[in-house]
């Protein structure tokens, strides 16, 4: 999502970030290949958050919320983008054959949402969903491994704050379309806790900017505006503000992301 926003601006970001990948090469450790990894760190997190901002928008239209198709349409296409970034980077054979999984359970979660939602449907989505979450999880942390420098780690963990925030929205949808359990639950109050906590450690970080720290900000405030709206009971007007309050975390957290990418960049090529 480092465009990952609905918000124009952040698309017009994402496309002109594209051109980064074509500097990753499969097998140097250079400092060039090491800047193109903070970026491709970026791309194959984003999938994690794609992946649950497809299924909330999939179960938002089986609950008629408003602006769910937007939503759903604009994920599928960075979802498309995204590949089309990563089949610029020249990965080796292992890595490629990581982003070629993701790619076959993204397909898998296309076709489960071109059919109209049902309540069963929107489950099968959210399941779906998180199998390409999985397979995205597996590459960004090989990625990570392969970059060989600490301060990556703050590319993937500011990357999975999105998709933490889109399954928490997800998932307040799936209790609201009558699949509550005690499972989800769990699963909720583990995100929420991850969520501070990783919060907690960006903000601790050496590896700060102005920038950083003013986004970092804005995302405390807006996790307490989204965790509030979580703790409503799902009438009409609090499955707009949980979506609301949902995209604009994913806008704040994507914005952080991007800021990692580039701190590890600057660091990387004054090495």
């Amino acid at each position: 999502m480092d465009s990952h926003s609905p918000m124009p601006n952040h698309r017009r970001r994402l496309l002109l970030q594209v051109g980064a990948l074509s500097l990753l090469a499969p097998a140097a450790y250079t400092a060039e290949a090491q800047i193109a990894m903070a970026t491709a760190i970026n791309r194959t997190a984003r999938f994690r958050a794609l992946s649950q901002r497809i299924a909330k928008a999939y179960c938002q239209q089986f609950l008629n919320v408003e602006n769910a198709r937007e939503v759903l349409a604009a994920a599928q296409g960075l979802v498309q983008v995204g590949f089309a970034d990563l089949g610029k980077a020249g990965f080796g054979t292992a890595t490629a054959q990581q982003i070629a999984n993701i790619q076959k359970e993204a397909a898998a979660l296309q076709t489960l949402v071109a059919q109209a939602p049902t309540k069963a449907s929107v489950l099968a989505a959210s399941q779906q969903a998180d199998q390409m979450l999985q397979a995205a999880d597996t590459a960004t942390e090989s990625l990570q491994a392969q970059a060989r420098v600490s301060s990556a780690r703050l590319v993937n963990i500011a990357g999975r704050q999105r998709m933490l925030s889109q399954r928490l929205a997800k998932n307040y949808y799936l209790a609201a379309a009558g699949h509550d359990s005690k499972a989800l639950q769990s699963q909720t109050s583990q995100d929420s806790k991850d969520f501070v906590d990783s919060l907690g450690e960006m903000n601790t970080s050496t590896m700060s900017t102005p920038g950083i720290r003013g986004e970092l900000t804005l995302a405390q405030q807006q996790w307490i505006f989204f965790d509030s709206a979580l703790q409503r009971k799902p009438d009409e007007r609090a499955l707009r503000v949980v979506g609301s309050t949902s995209e604009r975390l994913l806008e704040v957290m994507n914005n952080l992301t991007v800021l990692y990418e580039g701190a590890v960049k600057d660091l990387l090529g004054n090495t």
